[in-house]
């Protein structure tokens, strides 16, 4: 009923006053009706747990989050690199298969068109770093993976294996595009699910395959004889282990660089494109998630797939600009 508040407050202010003078004379007085009883004798008005000032006490201020630490890049010296190239090369023989070390003139061409796209893409090389560089002509169809210095000091080819690029003449079949594409964190990279499309085909390859995401890049429509391109999602994966692998070596793709199931787990395990994901994974647990538990990164692992086409002349860019690797 209105009024009520205000007549039960004053009630409450004279029974006090009639209570407090016989305190001392009476201990054990009955407390009126509704008063906090939990505070001790002596204790201050409004002391108790219910009281007014409980109610109003300040909270704390919450605590702010611990800085993030990203670990530093890792920095083998010269002789750390060869050795760890050297053992990853004995490592992908016994391991991968269709694995070649090459002889030394293909050896050398894959060196000198790394160098001329890290060039022409005005890209730093400021740690020894291995590239995945893809050979793109039909004619070729191969891997190999080079060890990159900063400074004037020499590149290193360790080997590779057949892989397939985009292939023409086929609708709505890609030409792989050339050029350098960093593995970077922006992007979350995934796992194949084995699943088969229509024809059977496990396209991405088994169960548990590693898929590289490099981005959206613009590419020529392999079935247009006008030269027109298109955007396309480049990645590196496996392909189906029954029917496709086989013919590795030749262009066959939609656009992406299809490589055998072995290298593909050589790759994980290792790290060797996943330098800046291990730094993620230090503080994003979607990718501690996605990379292997039991993988041992590798110190001279990278970031950067590098296609390039042998079938072509060298850019007159690359040709004159000389070497701008950064020590």
């Amino acid at each position: 009923m209105r009024g009520t508040g205000r007549g039960l407050s004053l009630s409450c202010a004279m029974l006090v006053m009639l209570v407090l003078p016989a305190a001392g004379r009476a201990q054990n007085s009955v407390a009126p009706q509704g008063a906090d009883q939990s505070a001790g004798p002596g204790a201050a008005p409004g002391a108790g747990p219910g009281s007014v000032a409980a109610a109003v006490s300040p909270t704390p201020e919450a605590e702010e989050p611990p800085p993030v630490i990203i670990p530093p890049l890792p920095a083998a010296t010269i002789p750390e690199a060869h050795a760890e190239a050297a053992r990853l090369t004995r490592e992908m023989t016994r391991k991968v298969s269709r694995f070649s070390t090459y002889s030394p003139a293909i050896r050398t061409r894959f060196v000198t068109l790394a160098r001329q796209a890290i060039v022409a893409s005005r890209t730093v090389i400021d740690r020894p770093q291995l590239l995945m560089v893809v050979d793109r002509n039909p004619a070729v169809q191969r891997m190999c993976f080079v060890l990159a210095f900063p400074g004037d000091t020499p590149w290193e080819a360790l080997g590779g294996t057949p892989v397939s690029t985009g292939q023409a003449g086929r609708k709505y079949y890609y030409i792989t595009p050339i050029g350098v594409f960093p593995n970077t964190a922006d992007r979350l990279g995934y796992r194949a699910e084995g699943t088969k499309n229509e024809n059977g085909i496990r396209g991405i390859g088994a169960k548990g395959m590693r898929v590289w995401d490099l981005g959206w890049h613009n590419a020529v429509k392999g079935w247009r004889k006008d030269g027109e391109t298109g955007d396309i999602r480049l990645e590196i994966h496996a392909t189906d282990p029954e029917f496709l692998e086989r013919r590795l070596g030749r262009p066959a793709s939609e656009g992406c660089v299809r490589i055998p199931a072995t290298m593909n787990v050589f790759m994980d395990r290792n790290g060797l494109l996943d330098v800046l994901y291990e730094q993620a994974a230090s503080y994003d647990v979607r990718f501690r998630a996605l990379l292997p538990k039991d993988r041992t990164p590798s110190p001279i692992a990278g970031d950067k797939l590098v296609v390039v086409d042998s079938a072509l002349p060298a850019t007159p860019e690359a040709l004159s600009a000389g070497p701008k690797f950064t020590g």
